[in-house]
């Protein structure tokens, strides 16, 4: 006769003798922490991470699973699995709405999901995994899961962005620009009035905007003899100093600017599909658009991928020289698209026909655009003529909306 194996269901005291034994090994853990000092401190830090808080996260993302579908949370009078886990978990909107999107995509990803269980991946790598599959399909990422999780444990979680930021590109350049102009629009920079002989700065920035700020500071940030200063204070010093010597400066765009490298193989900067991002020095990542709108008057110093640019040598920087530029002032003496009037101190050189695809850096192919014009070109579809000496732009043709992906 078969022997049957009857499955029973998790009694509550079986939950009260696991979290007994949770809190018993939290307590211990926290006794040897409060005493335990160099070495032994340091590995106590990372076991609290990898063999309690990730895999108990891992536990949570699965139950988190199971009690959304159930929709048990409405016998609460809850409206959604995010208000319960807002209202009953203590956790903020942004906290709670995350670990229900990494709940859901874990669902599609077990290699991902036996990982994070297993305390081989940190909870910052799992929402990054996460969130990638929800911008281009949890089959996608399956197909390069072992990639990316090989890259996610040899990598913290600020690097281990710009793999997967890349990831998308190569799978969704369409997308991944369409997520980079959306960062755009969140941009802002306030400066309060002053209060108490202080003025308060916030703000957010895009990823280039962001590189270009900190290479600037970098030359102004190092340490004088004898200094005292917090890290903080010596930004602030050389913020203030750039800005001294920027007020002090040429008022024209010519001549040297702060550097902003960015890596880029030479099918992003022809725009090939399945391209990876151009990687911005010091962490983030841009879509190949933007690498190619930088490139309309920058410095190549090295491009790497199938080969070299043809007549590299020729032509080994689009940086339009300050005859050059100061014929183009001359001429256009403003941002030339239609209806724009900001200042040449505004403005970038554009090339009509892109560099890249054989446009000269001669005055005829170039025009001057402020900074947001030239991004509205390059980033967001519009084209710019010049005929009869005239500028016109052409607006980016409409765009059929994607359906929804699916797994």
């Amino acid at each position: 006769m078969a022997a049957v194996e009857v499955r029973r269901k998790p009694r509550a005291h079986q939950l009260e003798a696991a979290l007994a034994s949770l809190r018993t090994g939290v307590q211990a853990v926290s006794a040897f922490v409060g005493q335990a000092e160099g070495e032994a401190l340091s590995e106590a830090l990372i076991q609290i991470r990898e063999s309690g808080i990730d895999p108990l996260e891992a536990a949570f993302a699965g139950g988190v699973r199971r009690f959304d579908k159930s929709g048990e949370y409405a016998a609460d009078g809850a409206l959604s699995v995010i208000a319960w886990l807002k209202w009953k978990c203590k956790l903020s909107g942004a906290a709670a709405a995350e670990r229900v999107g990494i709940a859901r995509q874990l669902d599609q990803l077990p290699k991902t999901e036996a990982a994070f269980a297993r305390g081989d991946l940190g909870y910052e790598h799992v929402a990054l995994i996460a969130r990638t599959a929800d911008h281009v399909g949890a089959a996608a990422v399956r197909k390069e899961e072992a990639s990316l999780l090989h890259e996610a444990q040899t990598r913290d979680p600020g690097q281990f962005v710009s793999v997967a930021k890349s990831f998308e590109h190569r799978i969704d350049a369409e997308g991944a620009l369409a997520e980079s102009n959306r960062a755009h629009t969140r941009r802002y920079l306030h400066l309060s009035e002053p209060q108490d002989g202080m003025v308060r700065i916030d703000g957010l920035l895009d990823a280039e905007g962001g590189a270009t700020v900190r290479t600037a500071l970098a030359a102004f940030m190092k340490p004088i003899k004898d200094d005292e200063r917090t890290h903080g204070q010596r930004q602030h010093d050389a913020l203030i100093e750039l800005c001294r010597q920027r007020a002090g400066g040429r008022r024209d765009g010519a001549g040297p600017r702060p550097q902003l490298i960015i890596r880029a193989s030479l099918d992003t900067l022809a725009g090939i599909p399945g391209a990876p991002a151009g990687e911005l020095e010091g962490g983030g990542t841009v879509p190949a658009a933007t690498v190619q709108r930088i490139a309309c008057d920058t410095a190549i110093s090295q491009i790497t991928g199938r080969g070299e640019l043809e007549h590299e040598l020729n032509h080994a920087s689009r940086t339009i020289p300050a005859s050059t530029r100061r014929a183009l002032e001359a001429r256009d003496q403003h941002c030339v698209f239609p209806g724009c009037d900001r200042p040449l101190s505004w403005c970038d050189g554009h090339h009509l026909i892109w560099w890249i695809k054989g446009g000269p850096t001669e005055l005829p192919n170039l025009a001057l655009l402020c900074r947001h014009h030239h991004r509205m070109v390059h980033e967001e579809g519009w084209a710019l003529e010049r005929k009869d000496g005239r500028f016109k732009a052409i607006p980016p043709p409409k765009r059929v909306m994607p359906s929804s992906r699916t797994a």
